[in-house]
C-alpha cells in the first residue's frame, strides 16, 4: 500500500495498528510506477495541492484521508483526483483495514483472530 503524505506525523491516517506493509512517501518522492502498481493508495488531505500539482491520472483505489473534519472542501477535492471514498482519520478504521486486506488478497489478514475471536469466559 502507498500512503502520499507530506505531515511529519508517522502514521498520519491511524494505520499502525493494521498488519498490511505500507510505503509511506512525501508527494514530491513517490514515483509515477509506485502510484499505478500500488494495489491501494491513501492520500493525506494535507498533501492535496502538491499530489494535484504532480497531474498523476485518476486510478482505482484512491482514497483520501481527511485530517480536518470540518472541511468541506474535500469532497470536491476527491472528486476532482477520482478518489473513491474520503475517510476522516480518528474514526473506526475498520473499513479501511477490510479494504487494505481486500487489496492484497487478505495476506496479511491474521484469520485465527478474526474467526475464533476472544476466548470464553472460564467456567468457575
Amino acid at each position: 500500500m502507498l500512503v502520499i503524505s507530506d505531515s511529519p506525523d508517522a502514521d498520519p491516517v491511524g494505520l499502525l495498528p493494521c498488519k498490511v506493509p505500507l510505503r509511506h512517501l512525501p508527494s514530491p518522492l513517490f514515483g509515477a510506477d509506485e502510484y499505478r502498481l500500488a494495489p491501494l493508495v491513501i492520500l493525506d488531505d494535507r498533501s492535496y495541492t502538491a499530489f494535484r500539482l504532480r497531474h498523476m491520472p485518476h486510478r482505482p483505489g484512491l482514497i483520501l484521508a481527511l485530517a480536518d473534519t470540518d472541511d468541506d472542501t474535500v469532497y470536491p477535492q476527491a472528486a476532482a483526483i477520482g478518489a473513491e471514498a474520503v475517510i476522516r482519520t480518528g474514526q473506526d478504521l475498520s473499513w479501511l483495514h477490510l479494504r487494505l486486506h481486500e487489496a492484497t488478497g487478505c495476506h496479511y489478514a491474521n484469520w485465527e483472530d478474526l474467526l475464533t475471536g476472544p476466548p470464553p469466559p472460564s467456567g468457575s
